[in-house]
């Protein structure tokens, strides 16, 4: 039986986690939230193309103590999401009002995630360059 979550129990139980994630449409990836609302993982869309990195920047993640919610620049909402903990390592995030479109994610342990990698595993490719390039 999943158990809804408040933003401050669902930020406690996610931040500074490894999680991959599964969505309704086929996309899968992995990543994490930081304590400061960056984001930074892989996405696959749809779960057939090419694996792609992604780092959002912080403040990306806001949490209230009525709602967790993501910024993201060129959306004209900030669509927040409701976090149903599945088990201890588990958990549905879905976007408030809209059941169908959800991703259920599961803990991983960063360290068994290094040794078991196929060598034939595609490179991922970047999404998005968040951080300005140093010049030398």
């Amino acid at each position: 039986v999943a158990e809804e979550l408040a933003p401050e129990q669902a930020r406690a139980f996610v931040v500074g986690k490894l999680f991959s994630y599964t969505c309704f449409d086929g996309t899968v990836g992995m990543g994490r939230i930081f304590s400061d609302g960056s984001v930074v993982g892989t996405i696959r869309p749809g779960g057939q193309a090419q694996v792609r990195f992604a780092a959002l920047p912080a403040g990306t993640i806001k949490v209230s103590s009525n709602s967790m919610c993501a910024h993201l620049a060129g959306l004209p909402i900030e669509p927040c999401f409701k976090v149903q903990r599945i088990d201890r390592r588990s958990f549905r995030g879905s976007i408030a009002g809209l059941g169908f479109a959800y991703c259920d994610f599961y803990q991983r342990n960063p360290r068994t995630q290094l040794t078991g990698i196929p060598a034939e595993t595609p490179q991922a490719q970047p999404v998005a360059t968040l951080r300005p390039a140093m010049n030398e």
